[in-house]
């Protein structure tokens, strides 16, 4: 069974080609949510094993919907990645993710082989033999 991603990301390009790449080998099910402001309401719709979160977004940023996940009983125990352009991947040593406190946070653009590594290390998988 597919595993459920919410990406919550205002630019509807990106996540558009983000949800192909992770749909395209039958493991992950994505659901978009374009408006920051309906992120919480989307999370309690689809019910994710992990969200996607870009950190900045007009009308409510990353810190905002996250701290709002997190004040819901239903949804506070969601792994929550950050996704982010303030990082930049020149500034990690190669397939290195950036920890803000305990959160997790990618560079933007994405790097696809090290964010399957990530999310296959937040919900528990094993690699693909």
């Amino acid at each position: 069974m597919a595993r459920k991603i919410l990406l919550v990301d205002d630019e509807a390009g990106f996540t558009d080609l983000l949800r192909m790449n992770l749909e395209k080998g039958g493991r992950y099910e994505v659901c978009i949510e374009n408006d920051s402001t309906r992120a919480v309401a989307a999370a309690k719709a689809f019910q994710p094993d992990i969200i996607l979160l870009d950190v900045v977004m007009p009308g409510m940023d990353g810190g905002d919907v996250q701290a709002a996940l997190q004040a819901d009983p239903l949804l506070s125990r969601i792994p929550v990645l950050m996704l982010t352009a303030l990082v930049d991947s020149t500034e990690l040593s190669e397939g290195a993710v950036a920890q803000a406190g305990s959160q997790m946070v990618l560079p933007k653009p994405v790097n696809l082989d090290l964010l399957f590594r990530v999310l296959g290390e937040l919900l528990g998988e094993t690699a693909p033999a």
